[in-house]
């Protein structure tokens, strides 16, 4: 049994809370839709030699007629960085290689080619130093002006009730954070992402955790608005066939590029839940 800080706790408690908010509005979404598809959950332990690692976490996966298919995982996890890969985490050496880490991430792939995709994933570490990070960001086939205004302004609200800086500062890191150099593409329409958000004491750590609330909440108000706009929409073959082909540059992000898959990898996760945010069905031209 792990021992987490009573930190590591109530981060991990809200990120099931939250997930259990979001599940519950996608299968609502489901249900008008006139379909019974419902998350399977699946948990998992990380595998460690050491008794003093280890944790693990929760897969759910749904597969609907709204959305073709996505996966929410939820993991608490402790041990030490493998060498080399230590001194790329903030914090972390290969001297002093120790983690705790939780947290919540969301892929939606969906049916309909004029609803967008969606990524989203809020997380607490702890190395020598304890930060939040996170974010989301709206990835369409078929883009919108509405529906990325729509989302963009759900977190610069959340932002601005914390800092007037923040969105400005999140949105343009998400914006060069979420391209794809080798097509010199962006992967979507942005949203924020912010990382290292440092927490040296207890009221930086309240601080930066009613944020990282604050941005799943605003996660949750808007996400399921767009979907439920859009989900009927009439689409042709030929918009689908080009919702494939896009789906292989978020693949190709996801595997060459993303830090979170690479975190996941180097420290023993669930493959199967590192990889959820791949799509079910994608082609390459």
């Amino acid at each position: 049994m792990n021992d987490w800080s009573p930190q590591t706790e109530r981060a991990r408690t809200w990120f099931e809370s939250l997930r259990d908010s979001i599940c519950a509005e996608f299968e609502a979404i489901e249900r008008e839709a006139g379909s019974d598809a419902a998350f399977e959950y699946i948990p998992w332990n990380r595998e460690t030699e050491d008794a003093s690692e280890g944790g693990g976490g929760v897969r759910g996966v749904m597969k609907g007629k709204v959305f073709e298919k996505v996966g929410v995982n939820v993991s608490t996890v402790q041990g030490e960085f493998a060498p080399g890969f230590a001194q790329s985490v903030n914090g972390a050496s290969d001297e002093d290689p120790g983690f705790t880490a939780t947290g919540i991430s969301l892929v939606a792939h969906m049916a309909n080619p004029h609803v967008p995709a969606v990524h989203m994933n809020t997380r607490f570490l702890t190395t020598s130093k304890a930060w939040f990070g996170g974010g989301a960001d709206l990835n369409p086939p078929i883009p919108y002006a509405e529906d990325t205004e729509e989302f963009h302004a759900a977190f610069r609200a959340a932002c601005m009730a914390h800092n007037p800086l923040y969105y400005d500062r999140f949105s343009k890191w998400a914006d060069e954070y979420f391209f794809i150099p080798h097509r010199g593409v962006a992967r979507g329409v942005g949203g924020i992402f912010y990382d290292h958000l440092e927490c040296p004491d207890d009221a930086a750590w309240e601080r930066n955790f009613a944020f990282t609330r604050d941005v799943g909440e605003a996660f949750l108000s808007v996400f399921p608005k767009i979907v439920r706009r859009r989900a009927e929409q009439p689409f042709t073959a030929e918009e689908k066939a080009a919702q494939k082909e896009w789906r292989g540059r978020y693949v190709e992000f996801n595997l060459v590029y993303d830090r979170g898959t690479l975190f996941g990898l180097k420290t023993g996760g669930n493959i199967d839940a590192i990889l959820m945010s791949l799509p079910p069905e994608v082609t390459w031209g």
